[in-house]
């Protein structure tokens, strides 16, 4: 394997353990309202929202109330995102002749996906989309699917910290403070670095010029490095052109990838020294990051492995690689994405080897739990953290408890509502796939492989990821309607129910610490923890991983 792909993992290592404390110490500062570096240039833009909006910064909303503000804040979004995308040959700066005009089931599903910060993408950016949609539309939806993720976060730490509480925080609060405050200062200092390294951002029309063999080729133009940085710092990982990350106007060099993947992960880090800080025990958060950060490295360790030891047809496997980054930093960069809620790739994943992709379906289907999305990451962790603490609690005879909050029957059952509907989705609607004659038409890869494809699509798209094993073909009414669904329930199955919980543990009295409680940080908990996260996976989809990647492998080992 040699020293450069181990070199580029521990360097990348490194990097997010180091952001983690400064960062997250920050998010803690806006997300309780303190002064930070921003605010005396941002405060007087967030009370001119506030006056411009109606909004009272300091009233207290019920969960159903914050959730109704969350579900209308997002489904205006959803529906001006769609009408721009239906409308947009006839607004301005469509500089270059769209080749495929948005039918309605697939700006139904582009409008989700954005929406949702899935990112899942069934066209071609850079055929598909004029500047004004990419700018308006895709990118603002970058901004607002975080903040929303970020808020409702924001809202499930408060509830250990409240005693006796009816309200959870104002949704408009949070939404406001974490997109001013957070994404827009981040975001400008990563389209800055961009454009250093070569990320195009301009308004120019698609270049025609003379190539050294005299033919005309069409360089692409547009503002590429302010939608680059969003949709990597968001979790909204859509590229602007369609080959993502892998393009050298979205990615042109190893320090820029480097700096991209960081990019995808700094929040979801940073969100769990936040919630330390939050919640007045760091320890806290620090096991959460390592319990995630482990598992991390558990898939970088194995995909990388697996990408050198290559196939019986190649050796190591550089099929589908960018030849700029090489096999190291695609896996790299293949795991951190698909541990993140970020579906920008740099790599093609369906040309991964089975144990690589098996790696992907992995991160994907432990429900958005290894780092995972800009605040929903933390919360879906969370849910597991007390899962873990309601089972410990059972095998000792003990009423569970986490933070001084008792957890109850009311807890776990808006707890396994998400898990259970995650579940279903993805392999429901994978099984309907195979069930129905027209959709498998779509399918470039047949067996085990194809089966990989469809699980992949189904695991994305409900994990509000957007990446995709390419040779499933999606661009259909049947994929694009299904998969937008599978989004929706992705995302608000897990919203919803974590705001349920955060209303009943803010109700609830916080209890001193006893002999008899359980510690919830330290090495046993994060063993714990982690077991908990492979053991639930594993028995939701091991028959499905089984009849795909592990069957693949040995299928493939079998042509030896």
């Amino acid at each position: 394997m040699g020293l450069s792909p181990i070199a580029q993992a521990l360097l990348f290592l490194l990097a997010l353990f180091g952001l983690t404390k400064p960062l997250g110490g920050y998010i803690a500062n806006v997300l309780q309202g303190d002064r930070t570096l921003f605010s005396r240039l941002l405060l007087p833009v967030e009370r001119g929202v506030y006056r411009v909006c109606g909004i009272d910064p300091k009233s207290d909303q019920k969960w159903t109330s914050y959730a109704a503000s969350c579900l209308w804040f997002s489904g205006a979004n959803y529906a001006l995102l769609y009408l721009l995308l239906r409308a947009q040959a006839w607004l301005p700066l469509n500089l270059n002749p769209l080749t495929s005009r948005m039918t309605a089931d697939l700006a139904f599903n582009t409008a989700v996906s954005f929406m949702t910060n899935t990112s899942w993408q069934s066209y071609s950016g850079e055929t598909t989309l004029s500047y004004f949609s990419q700018m308006l539309g895709i990118t603002v939806q970058s901004f607002t699917s975080a903040a929303v993720g970020i808020a409702v976060g924001a809202a499930f730490i408060r509830s250990f910290t409240a005693e006796k509480a009816r309200g959870i925080g104002n949704f408009w609060v949070d939404v406001t403070r974490a997109a001013l405050y957070i994404l827009l200062p981040l975001s400008l200092l990563g389209a800055l670095f961009l454009c250093s390294q070569g990320v195009i951002q301009n308004l120019r029309a698609n270049q025609k010029v003379a190539s050294v063999e005299s033919r005309l080729q069409t360089i692409p133009m547009g503002p590429v490095a302010s939608q680059e940085s969003i949709k990597l710092l968001s979790g909204d990982g859509g590229g602007f052109f369609n080959a993502n990350s892998a393009h050298p106007y979205e990615n042109p060099s190893p320090l820029a990838n480097l700096i991209q993947m960081l990019l995808i992960l700094c929040i979801p880090a940073a969100m769990t020294y936040t919630f330390g800080t939050m919640v007045g025990d760091r320890r806290q958060g620090w096991t959460i990051f390592a319990a995630m950060f482990l598992l991390l490295c558990a898939g970088i360790t194995i995909a990388t492995w697996s990408e050198y030891a290559g196939t019986p047809a190649l050796s190591p496997n550089t099929e589908g690689k960018e030849v700029r980054f090489g096999i190291g930093a695609s896996a790299l960069f293949s795991v951190v994405t698909t541990a993140s809620a970020d579906g920008a790739v740099n790599s093609a994943h369906d040309s991964f080897t089975p144990f690589g992709g098996l790696v992907q379906l992995f991160n994907l289907k432990t429900g958005d739990v290894i780092f995972g999305g800009a605040g929903t990451g933390l919360v879906s962790m969370l849910f597991m953290v007390l899962i873990t603490v309601f089972l410990a609690g059972l095998m000792v005879g003990r009423t569970p408890e986490y933070l001084g909050k008792r957890i109850e029957s009311r807890e776990m059952k808006l707890v396994m509502v998400s898990f259970v509907a995650i579940g279903a989705a993805i392999l429901v609607l994978a099984a309907v796939t195979f069930c129905t004659a027209f959709p498998r038409t779509n399918l470039t890869n047949g067996g085990a492989h194809g089966l990989s494809e469809v699980l992949y699509a189904h695991a994305s798209a409900v994990s509000n990821n957007g990446s995709a094993f390419a040779g499933l073909d999606a661009n259909t009414p049947w994929f694009n309607v299904t998969l937008g669904v599978a989004m929706l329930v992705g995302r608000f199955l897990v919203i919803v129910p974590a705001l349920a919980v955060a209303s009943s543990f803010a109700a609830k009295r916080r209890l001193p610490a006893t002999s008899g409680t359980m510690p919830t940080h330290g090495p046993l908990f994060v063993a714990l923890l982690i077991a908990s996260v492979v053991l639930i996976a594993a028995l939701t989809f091991l028959p499905a991983l089984c009849l795909g990647p592990v069957a693949e492998h040995y299928l493939m080992r079998a042509s030896l």
